[in-house]
């Protein structure tokens, strides 16, 4: 299947800001603009009209550009994946799972890289150098980290993980971080808590785009997403070994706050609230993890990238869903669940809502793919519900989905109820305070595969068909 745009390698942000420009993909807003709140707004505007990705040249106050709104449509994603500019999330989570199934490769050491070009230490390091937005109205404070990936060390393994977590700037050397509980820098920051001591960590704007879908993504402990991201690269990524925390740094980063988070509860500072990516602001102002900056490295000219997260569409949104659905179809795979079709997280979703297509072999068949989605580590963590459908229903085609709903579901027959589940702290249908514990439900829209006397289904003739299309430019339709 060849492509229908250029052929740039992406390597890193600056990569795929030249291909989107060159595709038509890009806007340069040249008026001045407010980082407070303004920047947000018309980004959000933009979004909610199907725009194109956005570099603010003149941030008020500033030199450096900020870009957002990139990865609001699939064609975003599919110039990264080298696929056709029509490629559905259904496509690239397909590629994506071809690729990754192959083994990952693991990131290159050099020596030096662009990121290098700037080093401030001590009272060099200042934040507030680059054009942090605060989003929304009722947001804590400026937001460093909303396209972020935060690098973080097992103490005792050696395993790199990178995590998106969001992170407000404090002050000039401090970065506010939530990371929330069971999430993979958390079980790595208890370690350091039993062993009294720092937990080196690294905030990394830009670089490979890949890395921050992966690092938005629910990747099972110990495996590294520098190894995933050079499976789809087809190739290492490079990073440099930082002499400061020992950290893998991405040589093609544009911005790196490194330094050390202090895992006591005690010390924690308080941060948020925060727009989050389900529409609603999160709890309020409380205690949490911060990082202390004690090194910021960056290129010449760098690029700030942030996202608008908030109440669909954002580009968070359809990072999530080709991350999620990626994940939640290749961890079925590995599971040994057969005939799964496809799976789908529908961008609006977020992560709480998956579809799964299944071809049955036996009696609970359906059953058994929705309540093993359950069990994975995308579908354990907050996922509520699960839509399991025929194989004549792809995953994505939610028309179909709706109508299997409709005319293959008996709610009384085919709904399970799991009472408990593990739910993340950002979800507003729970009573503030007690969010760690979420019901579940899953939905058997399938013709159960035991009935011997099944509905008979409405089907074209084939041969009918098949003239048709051979003469369906002679009707004059298209």
């Amino acid at each position: 299947m060849k492509t229908n745009h250029a052929q740039v390698e992406i390597n890193d942000l600056r990569d795929l800001i030249q291909l989107c420009e060159q595709m038509g993909e890009l806007k340069r807003v040249k008026a001045e603009v407010d980082w407070n709140l303004e920047l947000c707004h018309i980004a959000k505007r933009n979004e909610e009209q199907n725009g194109p990705a956005l570099i603010f040249e003149n941030v008020k106050g500033y030199k450096t550009p900020v870009l957002t709104s990139v990865f609001m449509k699939p064609k975003h994603v599919a110039m990264v994946f080298n696929m056709p500019l029509q490629s559905t999330i259904f496509d690239l989570a397909k590629k994506w799972i071809s690729i990754t199934e192959k083994g990952g490769i693991p990131p290159k050491l050099v020596s030096n890289g662009p990121v290098m070009e700037n080093i401030k230490t001590g009272d060099d390091v200042n934040l507030y150098e680059f054009p942090v937005p605060k989003y929304f109205p009722k947001d804590g404070g400026r937001y460093f980290g909303t396209s972020v990936c935060l690098i973080t060390k097992d103490p005792e393994t050696g395993f790199v993980n990178l995590g998106t977590y969001r992170m407000e700037m404090l002050d000039e050397k401090s970065l506010g971080a939530l990371i929330l509980k069971g999430k993979d820098a958390d079980i790595t920051m208890k370690k350091y808590q039993a062993r009294n001591e720092l937990m080196p960590a690294a905030a990394v704007i830009g670089g490979d785009p890949r890395l921050f879908f992966l690092s938005a993504c629910s990747i099972p402990y110990g495996v590294s997403e520098y190894d995933i991201a050079g499976a789809l690269r087809g190739k290492p990524v490079e990073v440099i070994e930082s002499d400061l925390t020992g950290l893998p740094i991405p040589a093609h980063a544009e911005i790196v706050a490194e330094g050390f988070i202090d895992p006591n509860p005690e010390n924690y500072r308080d941060e948020g609230p925060f727009g989050e990516y389900t529409g609603y602001y999160s709890k309020g102002r409380m205690p949490r993890p911060w990082l202390d900056v004690k090194r910021i490295l960056h290129r010449n000219n760098p690029i700030f990238w942030g996202t608008t997260v908030g109440r669909p569409p954002t580009t968070n949104v359809l990072i999530h869903s080709l991350a999620k659905t990626a994940a939640l179809w290749e961890q079925l795979n590995q599971m040994k669940i057969p005939g799964i079709q496809s799976v789908y997280f529908h961008p609006a979703a977020g992560r709480f809502w998956a579809v799964i297509s299944v071809k049955q072999m036996y009696p609970g068949h359906a059953r058994q793919a929705g309540l093993a989605a359950f069990a994975t580590v995308v579908g354990n963590y907050g996922m509520k519900g699960v839509i399991v459908v025929d194989d004549d229903i792809r995953a994505d085609d939610w028309d179909r989905v709706m109508w299997a709903l409709s005319v293959r579901y008996n709610p009384v027959e085919d709904t399970e109820i799991i009472k408990k589940g593990r739910s993340t702290a950002l979800d507003p249908s729970l009573p503030m305070g007690n969010r760690h514990i979420c019901s579940r439900i899953l939905m058997d829209a399938t013709i159960p595969y035991e009935w011997e006397d099944k509905p008979e289904l409405v089907e074209m003739d084939e041969d009918m068909m098949k003239r048709v299309n051979e003469r369906w430019s002679e009707f004059g339709i298209d």
